[in-house]
């Protein structure tokens, strides 16, 4: 397909990423519709919306039929159902979004490519759990292997008096069994690819979560051998796939190396800085990428932070009056522990950002 005749993309979820994708594209002269179970989703504020699940194949394939290329902002999409859309209409590609729905393919991944990891062992059963225990050893992190995001469907073990209530609580679905990092800190690359096999990345993103969801990313993190470590590992993810678009792997740093714990083939959360924060944003590369266009630059203009807002909203007025600050609102229901919007923060040094972020709305509790 003639990228020129690219007019309108589809996009598999309305949530804020959709929004975001939307809001960048609109500049490059594109139209958006999305699929979503909710009309009162985010990306309906500019896009028509497909009422209908993400598993339902009749309107996925009703989606792909009014537009000329899909992508998502999800990953919860089962991929059987995406048998209606073809494959060369779908980006990222379906065995990337496949290996990102799964936590012991993306480890299975992680070791096909040699890339560090935590040690796993599958669990479906208690016996399997008692079993997997002794070869990955205590602390330990028991996960549902689908649909755990934002610190849900997971139990920490410190002990085997842990065990029996670890497994209880996440019981009937199929789970994996992975080594607990003590890890210094917690970062995360964001590479992209375009469809003629260029690729660009941004800098490391230091990242701070709180109960398993994103509070604050900070970039760049400098440090030349871990960026050059991530760049690696990234580049080998996205040509193993024969990617188009975003991808993102967050790591574990510890003793100066890097340790996978996940990837999501699409645009971040932890990528939102860049729109203020880099010379082109994660979204617009996104869509560049998608449409074979040449990549923009991922350079940083300046340092920037990225404060996510859970559950509650700061007025405008509050982060407007920080110098360098800039608003995002989703536009959602406030309830506890979604995530409502976020601000970022771009100032000329370090030293001025994190004295900025001081006291900054929304980021303690």
């Amino acid at each position: 397909m003639a990228i020129g005749n690219i007019k309108t993309i589809g996009c598999v979820g309305a949530g804020q990423l959709g929004r975001m994708l939307a809001l960048a594209g609109y500049r490059l002269g594109l139209k958006f519709i999305f699929l979503d179970k909710s009309k009162d989703a985010p990306g309906g504020q500019i896009g028509d919306i497909i009422l209908g699940e993400f598993s339902d194949p009749q309107k996925l394939a009703e989606l792909g039929s009014k537009v000329d290329l899909v992508t998502y902002d999800v990953e919860n999409v089962p991929v059987e159902a995406l048998n209606g859309i073809p494959k060369d209409k779908f980006l990222p590609p379906v065995n990337a979004l496949a290996a990102g729905q799964d936590r012991l393919s993306e480890k299975e991944l992680f070791q096909t490519l040699k890339i560090p990891t935590p040690k796993f062992r599958t669990v479906d059963s208690m016996a399997e759990l008692e079993e997997a225990i002794h070869s990955v050893g205590y602390p330990a992190v028991l996960k549902t292997r689908r649909l755990g995001y934002d610190g849900r469907g997971q139990r920490v073990i410190y002990s085997p008096a842990e065990l029996g209530a670890a497994f209880n609580a996440l019981s009937g679905v199929p789970l994996i069994l992975e080594e607990f990092i003590h890890f210094e800190r917690e970062v995360s690359l964001i590479g992209v690819r375009n469809l003629k096999g260029d690729t660009a990345f941004y800098p490391l993103a230091e990242n701070t979560h709180r109960e398993g969801i994103l509070r604050l990313s900070m970039a760049p993190y400098p440090d030349k051998k871990l960026q050059a470590q991530a760049q690696k590992h990234v580049k080998k993810v996205m040509e193993h796939f024969d990617y188009a678009g975003v991808l993102t792997i967050e790591f574990f740093v510890r003793k100066g190396k890097l340790i996978a714990n996940e990837t999501a083939p699409r645009v971040h959360n932890s990528g939102h800085w860049t729109i203020e924060g880099a010379v082109t944003g994660q979204f617009e590369n996104h869509m560049r990428a998608i449409l074979g266009l040449p990549l923009g630059e991922t350079w940083p203009i300046g340092y920037s932070a990225m404060v996510n807002f859970i559950g509650s909203m700061p007025t405008r007025e509050e982060v407007l009056q920080i110098p360098g600050a800039h608003y995002h609102d989703y536009g959602k229901e406030p309830r506890p522990g979604r995530k409502l919007g976020h601000a970022t923060l771009v100032c000329q040094t370090r030293k001025d950002l994190l004295k900025r972020l001081k006291n900054f709305p929304g980021l303690n509790p």
